[in-house]
């Protein structure tokens, strides 16, 4: 049976990397990029891995965290249906399409 890593205990530690990647993320355009969103994807990495991870492995893989891994990450949970890109409408096909162009204010209106 695999040992089961207790990431929680650092999320205390690593708290100035989550705002520094959460920084990085909206100065190239991810405004909507949280600590949280980061702190999961760095726990997403690790949890492939089946040794114990030091916490100086921990550091490093947050660290490394790309624009590229966030948009992967988020096109896949799309892609998934667990991002909630439909915003309220009854249309998928519309929804998706309000959300790429922009028409938040159309969509809020329909509501």
């Amino acid at each position: 049976m695999a040992n089961v890593q207790q990431f929680e205990v650092w999320k205390t530690d690593v708290k100035p990397i989550l705002e520094l990647k959460r920084d990085e993320f909206h100065l190239f355009g991810h405004d909507k990029a949280s600590e949280e969103d980061i702190w999961r994807l760095g726990i997403e990495k690790l949890r492939k891995e089946s040794e114990y991870t030091p916490f100086n492995r921990f550091v490093n893989v947050l660290m490394r965290l790309s624009v590229t891994d966030y948009m992967n990450e988020k096109t896949i949970n799309a892609y998934k249906g667990t991002e909630g890109w439909l915003k309220d409408t009854d249309d998928e096909l519309e929804g998706i399409l309000d959300e790429v162009l922009g028409n938040e204010s159309e969509a809020d209106n329909r509501k």
